[in-house]
């Protein structure tokens, strides 16, 4: 048995390996003890506030926990507020929660390990990848630099979705992915057992003359989410907050006059409580049976429709970017998908009416068609100039139309 303490920043790992037991369990809390000391007050005569926000335990190694182990992280937990204990193995788990741990301090288990090398790509996009393990599963491998949190907040909007009634794949595993032998660079994943589910766009690439039957299921998909309201108190974020910190992240590629243009239809668009998806285009939406279901619950939000078909026009109509790789089908396939469904989906109003509002979805699309660009910190250069040259295209250019759509935007009544 050893323990070792380093910090990194304002956080202390603590790293206990072998058998944590009545025979060791003295000589790793004095170890412990000493060294939390040492760095809380590091010379005689100094402020004694700790220089440290968090204690982690590593638990990767360790390989067995007793009674007398568990009252060391009982004085831990007691002693510091923010007190973790992290990659705990399965046998030290199981000790954890049978004794009620789990319960009184934050336990993490240790992720499984997973490789997708060699594995079908089911889809792809700025938050990560979509790979097919077996027939019955997938597995969804996050963009290199997420985080567990970022994970987890995925898992609890589509729990969250769930309950409100949206056609919801829920994973509760999350595993560390080798995306290539060769590299040998981990990612975190989240794993969903699907029977032979495959994409929407790959279902309407295989089978084109269906167009019509899945579009009209596509727009449906899209009026029953937006038919659900969001209660006041829910875990569900504001999706208009979230595009306004997404604009503000992209000032480092463009002026503060183009980044004001975006934040001026942001400023325009209704508030509203219904339920978004916020990327629901058609390689984010599986079909199991015929039926469609959602697995991209990452920027899931309450808001005006307006936005959540904004976005959807930006990515099968006005995607900048390799469109077959990213939406899965060719373009043109794709925008007579978004013109069916749309048509669909405003079916019921008069004509004047729907060329207005898709008019708007246009305008509210325009923000998508830029924003997209805070997903990451590594897209090409070639690419960020392409998104420069079209914004002077598509907004700067047509910004007085673009004022004068946003000024019927209240006409959008739910």
């Amino acid at each position: 048995m050893a323990a070792t303490i380093k910090q990194q920043g304002d956080e202390i790992i603590i790293t206990v390996t072998g058998r944590l037991d009545t025979a060791t369990s003295s000589e790793v809390s004095m170890t412990i003890t000493n060294g939390l000391n040492k760095i809380a007050v590091p010379d005689a005569g100094t402020s004694s506030e700790p220089s440290f926000r968090r204690i982690t335990l590593d638990a990767s190694e360790l390989e067995y926990i007793s009674s007398s182990g568990l009252r060391i992280l009982l004085s831990l937990s007691k002693r510091y507020k923010d007190f973790r204990v992290v990659e705990v193995q399965p046998q030290v788990y199981d000790v954890l929660e049978t004794t009620g741990f789990t319960k009184i301090l934050t336990v993490e288990r240790s992720l499984r390990q997973l490789s997708v090398d060699g594995c079908q790509v089911v889809g792809a996009g700025g938050v990560g990848t979509v790979f097919r393990l077996d027939g019955d599963t997938i597995i969804k491998v996050f963009r290199e630099g997420t985080t567990l949190d970022e994970v987890r907040h995925e898992i609890t909007m589509s729990k969250e979705a769930f309950v409100l009634g949206m056609p919801t794949a829920i994973s509760f595993d999350i595993v560390k992915v080798t995306v290539s032998e060769e590299s040998g660079r981990e990612r975190l994943g989240l794993v969903y057992e699907l029977l032979q589910a495959d994409t929407l766009s790959s279902v309407v690439k295989k089978h084109p003359e269906r167009i019509e039957e899945y579009a009209v299921k596509y727009a449906e998909l899209m009026r029953q989410i937006h038919d659900i309201e969001v209660p006041a108190g829910s875990g569900v974020p504001s999706a208009i907050d979230n595009e306004r910190q997404q604009v503000e992240y992209i000032r480092r590629y463009f002026p503060q006059e183009s980044v004001d243009m975006l934040l001026y239809i942001l400023d325009f668009i209704p508030d509203a409580n219904r339920m978004l998806h916020m990327d629901l285009q058609t390689k984010n939406i599986l079909v199991q049976d015929n039926e469609l279901m959602l697995i991209d619950m990452g920027e899931m939000g309450y808001g005006h429709p307006m936005l959540d078909l904004g976005h959807i026009h930006s990515a099968m109509v006005s995607l900048i970017g390799d469109y077959d790789a990213i939406i899965g089908m060719p373009r043109e396939l794709g925008n007579k998908m978004w013109n069916i469904a749309i048509g669909h989906y405003l079916q019921d109003l008069p004509a004047d009416m729907i060329a207005q509002r898709k008019a708007q979805i246009e305008v509210a699309a325009c923000v998508r068609n830029f924003n997209w660009l805070s997903l990451s910190d590594s897209f090409p250069e070639e690419l960020i100039r392409e998104c420069q040259e079209r914004f002077r295209e598509r907004v700067a250019s047509r910004f007085d139309h673009i004022k004068y759509v946003c000024q019927t935007f209240q006409t959008w009544k739910l």
